[in-house]
């Protein structure tokens, strides 16, 4: 269930510091922002909203991860994003005021900051390096979508999957195995990589008797880094 929430004002500016649209903002300013935006709360697999919908404003992380994603007709998802702390999503929408591209939801439970679009713009208008910084990140964004659409084209299951344990393994908490915190089912690697559960599978098998990695019950042991980075290019 969606909770939104009150925050006192030192420690939402301590929070939208840490967003780099907002670094670039003094004290008074960022003050302005606190004063438009507003804390919500989110649990574990919560739809934040869905593609389609009128815009639902530009969200930043608090805390927690959020996937953003787009779904099939035939009910297929594909992930295009995780996003953490101090990353924001929805800008396409608060930008060009169309609906929002894509669906969005916790990976966690995750505490999110959120600004209108009338109020972002204004916010736009009033601060020349806010614009700038907006650029930026939508450039960032752009090089994701060009790199993801390269990986779908050109590499095969097997080099995607590489790709994306090695990504995982970066993020956790040992280097080299991914544990309850950080392995996901297959079905949510085969959201990540654009195919399905069966060859998500089959290619961890095939990894497997290359002695790439070593599956266990509640774990995946990356036993060749080098070999891994080596698949992940194929």
């Amino acid at each position: 269930m969606e909770r939104i929430t009150s925050e006192e004002p030192t420690a939402g500016a301590g929070l939208l510091r840490a967003v780099p649209y907002f670094a670039c903002l003094d004290g008074s300013d960022l003050a302005a922002v606190i004063s438009v935006a507003s804390r919500r709360e989110y649990d574990q697999g919560q739809i934040i909203f869905l593609e389609g919908e009128p815009c639902a404003g530009l969200f930043a992380v608090e805390s927690g991860h959020v996937k953003v994603f787009k779904v099939s007709p035939e009910g297929r998802e594909q992930v295009l994003h995780v996003l953490g702390p101090g990353q924001t999503f929805n800008d396409v929408a608060v930008l060009d005021g169309g609906p929002n591209p894509a669906s969005a939801a916790a990976l966690e439970p995750t505490a999110l900051w959120v600004v209108d679009r009338n109020s972002m713009l204004a916010l736009l208008h009033q601060h020349p390096s806010l614009a700038v910084a907006v650029i930026e990140n939508l450039a960032t964004r752009a090089r994701h979508l060009v790199s993801l659409i390269e990986d779908l084209s050109f590499r095969s299951v097997s080099a995607r999957l590489a790709r994306l344990l090695l990504q995982q393994a970066s993020e956790g908490e040992r280097s080299l195995e991914l544990g309850r915190r950080h392995l996901m089912t297959q079905e949510e690697m085969a959201a990540r990589l654009g195919t399905v559960r069966e060859m998500v599978g089959r290619s961890l098998r095939s990894l497997e008797d290359e002695g790439l990695i070593r599956m266990e019950r509640h774990r995946i042991v990356l036993l060749d880094v080098d070999g891994l980075r080596d698949r992940a290019m194929m």
